[in-house]
């Protein structure tokens, strides 16, 4: 698919979810990263609605410019007051399975992007097709990881210990000035395992046995935030925020509703799965 057609499939899933899911006078708005983003503010600002009064909550610098470049106006999380919910957060992923349970950190942002999905109602993932799979890694090669600068020689050896062959600090755009760092000036670690099991496999019979390399997604994802040192894990799983709200907990971080934008021109939406299924 030629790279323009990609682009028209991000427009579509954006289009579509701006369309379908933004409520109605919201007051706060999480606006994440990375490219299908841009298309989603894009279709914020064509629903002809008043928006003058929404504050919207970027997940980093590039999406807080962005909103600032829109017109838009931003507010950075650490000044909500603390009663306050989002209404809604829209983001992008890297890849999406079956459960929707999703990668993301591509674009570094991966820390504050799961701040403000766990602190909003409702977080809908917008992707292109390209992004849809049935397991997470099946595609997407490692998991991104926020990690202290003195801690990564000792992070990087226990990743290895759970079954990363070879976990690697992300360059930054130049390579020779250094490993990338983060808006919290964190490095990244990309840590490949093999694809994951979910909660759908589990429900099926499918064992998910980490002695012998198939990590669930909840586990590994629990696992590696575990380690002395690691800031956030890219991987978004567990309860949706309306199934966290019912629970009392803390908001949740897998997405109620992905859309995709498919290569014929068409748009594909996947709802999450109750949490009744086992995880």
């Amino acid at each position: 698919m030629a790279s323009h057609g990609v682009e028209q499939a991000k427009r579509n899933a954006a289009k579509a979810a701006v369309a379908e899911c933004f409520p109605k006078d919201p007051r706060f708005v999480g606006i994440g990263s990375g490219t299908t983003i841009v298309y989603v503010v894009e279709a914020i600002k064509e629903l002809g609605v008043d928006i003058s009064r929404v504050c919207f909550v970027p997940t980093g610098y590039q999406s807080r410019q962005l909103v600032i470049n829109a017109g838009l106006i931003p507010i950075q999380f650490d000044s909500l007051p603390d009663h306050v919910t989002l209404d809604i957060a829209f983001d992008g992923a890297d890849e999406v399975d079956e459960d929707l349970n999703c990668i993301k950190g591509g674009g570094a942002c991966l820390f504050q992007e799961k701040l403000v999905a766990m602190r909003a109602k409702e977080f809908i993932c917008v992707a292109d097709h390209r992004k849809l799979k049935n397991h997470l890694l099946e595609k997407w090669p490692t998991i991104p990881i926020e990690v202290a600068p003195i801690a990564v020689r000792s992070v990087q050896a226990q990743l290895r210990a759970l079954g990363s062959p070879d976990p690697k600090i992300r360059d930054g755009h130049v390579a020779k000035a250094g490993p990338l760092k983060t808006d919290q000036d964190f490095f990244i670690i990309d840590a490949p395992f093999p694809p994951l099991v979910h909660r759908l496999d589990i429900a099926a019979g499918k064992v998910a046995d980490r002695k012998a390399g198939a990590w669930s997604v909840e586990e590994l994802s629990a696992t590696i935030r575990s380690i002395e040192g690691v800031l956030e894990v890219g991987i978004f799983s567990g309860p949706t925020g309306p199934e966290a709200a019912a629970l009392g907990t803390k908001g949740g971080q897998r997405p109620v509703a992905c859309y995709f934008g498919m290569e014929d021109g068409s748009v594909t939406v996947r709802k999450a799965k109750p949490a009744g299924i086992p995880n």
